[in-house]
């Protein structure tokens, strides 16, 4: 899966989110709310209202939700263009309500506001774009064009012309604020979603994989005994026919495909057993599982482990779980696709401790990205040259923030930092001065104690 499936699977999500029947329940609600602030300032403050205009208006916004209802199921849910046109529509009519009721001299003007702030959350930018332009526009037209409020005895309902220019400046910055607030907030919730999406993805791939030694270790031992009777029972065969016969030579080939069948079980065995038992290894060798996929990469990775000074203790037996092996297998890949020609994968170890730090020779994190890495999609592509001297994987940008997040399951905390100095000279041989990435567990997390196969313990007679 791509960063562009992804993207286009989460557009396309966006756009078919919510349902007519969502948006004419809503409509409801408004109509509602408009008969009711009619029939108030009627009834109960005397104002001179276009009533026939201003119920025609609400009548047919009425009579387009009932035909909504009568001609689509409850499940219809509304593409990108219908849900711009329904927007659009009650923009529309809530536009001409306030046109035939004193234009931005009614408080009520401040609705404007509400389609266009909702439909940031759900529509692409272009849909946006029209309907915040023609929401200014109406505001724009409203504010010089309406017709006046007015009490029975005649007198004109309005507030001095500088609070309605204010009205028309707090409207216009509400609209682009709420606009670019609500679509910023929903597109981050959208990309932690997918993110999120992927890494379970990449751990129940991990998984899977470890998984299948056990399978497979379980396939060898069920199989055994039945692959032994049949060996037993063409031998028996053999000895029963004729020399030479037909029938003896299917029996030895019988025989020479069941001991063909025990010896692939045999070495598949061994590998599903050393998965299904050996759950864990010195921390180099989980190390070096986990980057060597990218060792025949053009780019040279140098390993080292050892105590920290002073230390004195032996190299820990480090849990092999997938999400440690993928997590650390992509923070090796990040080096390596921006490293010029060597990477560093240091360990170090102390009693309650252990550290891995993965550095490059490349030209490190750019610096007003610092404190967002690890943040979903978020990446800086390399030129075309960098990018055709070795082969590279084309993915999502979500790399760094798939190992950030399953290190972190397993109590790791990350640093990520630049071992650049602006004012230093290129050494002439490569350093780590690139990017760094640093990752510390309590060795209690991480460490199995015991031998994988449990502790000897003292039988008791």
């Amino acid at each position: 899966m791509t960063e562009h499936d992804v993207n286009l699977f989460s557009d396309q999500r966006r756009s078919n989110w919510i349902r007519l029947r969502t948006l004419i329940l809503l409509r409801w609600v408004a109509i509602a709310g408009q008969l009711t602030a009619i029939l108030i300032a009627k009834e109960a403050y005397n104002l001179q209202l276009e009533l026939g205009l201003c119920l025609l208006a609400i009548a047919v916004s009425a009579i387009g939700n009932l035909v909504a209802m009568v001609s689509f199921p409850e499940n219809k849910r509304l593409s990108e263009f219908e849900n711009m046109m329904m927007t659009m529509f009650d923009l529309l009519q809530l536009g001409f309500l306030l046109y035939l009721t004193g234009g931005l001299h009614n408080p009520f003007s401040i609705l404007l506001l509400a389609p266009v702030a909702v439909s940031a959350s759900i529509l692409k930018l272009r849909s946006n774009f029209i309907l915040g332009g023609t929401t200014i526009v109406l505001v724009t037209i409203l504010a010089v064009y309406h017709l006046p409020l007015r009490t029975q005895a005649g007198a004109f309902l309005r507030i001095p012309e500088l609070f309605v220019f204010g009205n028309w400046i707090a409207i216009v910055i509400a609209l682009v604020f709420l606009s670019v607030y609500s679509r910023r907030v929903t597109n981050e919730m959208n990309a932690m979603g997918n993110a999120l999406l992927a890494t379970q993805m990449a751990l129940s791939r991990e998984q899977k994989l470890t998984d299948l030694g056990g399978v497979v270790a379980a396939a060898a031992h069920e199989l055994g005994t039945p692959l032994a009777t049949i060996k037993l029972t063409s031998a028996e065969l053999m000895e029963a026919l004729p020399d030479g016969s037909e029938l003896q030579e299917d029996a030895s080939l019988i025989r020479e495909q069941a001991n063909r069948c025990r010896d692939i079980l045999r070495s598949m065995g061994r590998a599903g057993k050393d998965d299904l038992h050996l759950r864990s290894a010195p921390l180099s060798e989980v190390l070096r599982e986990a980057a060597e996929p990218h060792k025949d990469r053009g780019v040279k990775i140098n390993m080292s482990f050892e105590p920290i000074e002073g230390a004195g203790l032996g190299q820990p037996l480090a849990l092999r779980r997938p999400e440690i092996i993928h997590g650390l297998r992509n923070m090796v890949q990040n080096a390596v696709d921006f490293a010029k020609s060597e990477v560093w994968v240091e360990s170090y170890w102390s009693p309650d401790m252990i550290t891995v730090r993965i550095l490059d020779d490349g030209p490190g994190y750019p610096v007003h990205m610092l404190g967002r890495i690890g943040d979903p999609f978020l990446r800086h592509r390399k030129t075309g040259a960098a990018r055709d001297n070795r082969q590279s994987y084309e993915g999502m940008g979500l790399g760094v923030f798939i190992a950030k997040t399953l290190l972190e399951r397993t109590g790791a905390e990350l640093s990520f930092a630049n071992g650049y100095d602006p004012q230093q000279r290129p050494a002439a041989k490569a350093t780590p001065r690139g990017a760094i990435v640093e990752i510390q567990w309590p060795r209690a997390a991480v460490e199995q104690i015991t031998a994988a196969l449990g502790e000897n313990r003292a039988m008791k007679i």
